[in-house]
């Protein structure tokens, strides 16, 4: 992937008062994962997603950055 912004995972956190290691730890899975989550190094599954938007008590939609094509 290249360094586009695909995602607000980390944004949505730093607004929660949330940390990687918050998640990590309510989702169950590897600070890594969340990690590269944050950076948009790597994304989250759909399933993930929706996931995440729930320990936040967020839509799935606010987690993603809004693309519009011209």
């Amino acid at each position: 992937m290249s360094d586009k912004v695909f995602n607000r995972i980390k944004a949505v956190l730093a607004e929660k008062g949330k940390t990687n290691n918050w998640l990590a730890e309510t989702l169950n899975v590897n600070r890594t994962s969340v990690s590269k989550w944050c950076t948009n190094k790597m994304q989250p599954t759909i399933e993930t997603l929706f996931e995440i938007a729930e320990a936040l008590d967020v839509e799935a939609r606010e987690l993603l950055v809004v693309r519009k094509n011209k």
